[in-house]
Parts: structure tokens; C-alpha cells; sequence
């Protein structure tokens, strides 16, 4: 994988935040919480580098993802994954419960796939225009598991490129982190960069 330029990689930050300005605009209009989700970085790895990126920030345990697969002009999946605490904690206040325990029932997966849908279509959104291709999405799955077997189970001996993007929702004085993250095929990657090298010619 070629190194990224600092401007690729500002570029990429911008589309990951256009997407989630829109998907917080959108879970505000669901919830009486004021929601404010920002993405602190974005940065592009392969699967070594990312798997030790999450393990600086994460030790072992069972993580919520919701996913969503895509194809057309380029094809991967797309995943909003938090630690299971997490996401209990992220679906309670949304849905005006208390916070009770780690575990997700029916009712709060179906909250929680909601909420991923809504932040990864928005995402997805921003870097289809940017392209200007149609993709088509697949229906969004909840998985709970190891981050080993949500990211990198599937993806063996197939060259996949990881964007990872740290995505913070703060909700009525409380910060709940989870990860965004994009995982393309090679070529697809390649494409998504050279629409964002055309991006900044233009501006130029």
C-alpha cells in the first residue's frame, strides 16, 4: 500500500465528517438527546497495522458491530463497532432507559442497528458523491464477537485496506466511543484515491 499524503488523508477526514455531520443531524431529529458526533482522525492501515492500532486502544472482549456491505463502482463493507458496554450504555440513553446491564436484547440490537445504518449510509453517502458512481448496499447486519473475527475472519488471503476512523458521540455529558471502519479492496481503495487526487487538482 502506497503512503498517503497528509492532503489525501485531510481529504478523507473531510468526507468521513461530512457524512457524520449529516448522520448526527438525522439521530437528533429520532431522539430528545442533543447529540454531538465528531471523528476525531481518520487514518488508513492494513491488517497488521490495524490490528495493532485497536489493540492499543482496546483489550479483549465482545464488541457490538452493525455492517454494512457495499458494491458498484468499489466493493467492501462498512462497520460501526463498539464494545458491548458501549453499546448498551450509547442504545439507553438514546432510547431514555436507564443504563442496566452490558447485555443486548432484541429491542436494543434493533436500536443499535437503527443508529449504525443511519451513521454508515451517511458515510458511504459523502464518498459516493465524491465519486459520483452509484453503490448498492446490502441489508445491514448486527454481529457481536472478537474484533479478530468481526474484521479480519473473512478477509484472509485477500488484500484489504483498512480506514479506520474514530467516531465519538457525546451525549448529555458522557462520551461514548466506537470505530468506524471502512475495509475496501485493493482496487478499490486505489479508485477511491484517485477520485480524491482528481478532488484536489481541481481545487488547486
Amino acid at each position: 500500500m502506497q503512503q498517503l499524503t497528509k492532503d489525501q488523508i485531510d481529504a478523507l477526514q473531510e468526507l468521513i465528517n461530512i457524512g457524520v455531520g449529516r448522520a448526527a443531524s438525522l439521530l437528533n431529529e429520532m431522539v430528545e438527546s442533543r447529540i454531538i458526533l465528531s471523528v476525531p482522525f481518520v487514518n488508513v492501515f492494513n491488517a497488521v497495522e490495524l490490528k495493532q492500532e485497536l489493540a492499543k486502544r482496546f483489550s479483549e472482549g465482545s464488541f457490538a458491530a452493525v455492517r454494512l456491505r457495499f458494491t458498484g463502482s468499489f466493493c467492501g463493507n462498512a462497520n460501526l463497532i463498539f464494545p458491548t458496554e458501549s453499546a448498551a450504555t450509547l442504545v439507553a440513553i438514546l432510547t431514555g432507559e436507564q443504563p442496566g446491564t452490558p447485555d443486548l436484547d432484541a429491542v436494543k440490537i434493533g436500536t443499535l442497528n437503527e443508529i449504525g445504518n443511519i451513521v454508515i449510509n451517511a458515510v458511504m453517502g459523502s464518498i459516493s458523491n465524491l465519486i459520483k458512481q452509484h453503490l448498492n448496499y446490502y441489508v445491514p447486519m448486527y454481529l457481536e464477537d472478537c474484533i479478530e473475527n468481526l474484521l479480519f475472519k473473512d478477509n484472509l488471503n485477500v488484500e484489504k485496506i483498512y480506514m479506520l476512523a474514530q467516531a465519538s458521540f457525546a451525549i448529555e455529558n458522557l462520551e461514548i466511543i466506537g470505530e468506524i471502519i471502512l475495509i475496501f479492496e485493493m482496487h478499490s481503495f486505489d479508485a477511491l484515491i484517485e477520485a480524491i487526487n482528481h478532488e484536489l487538482e481541481v481545487e488547486v
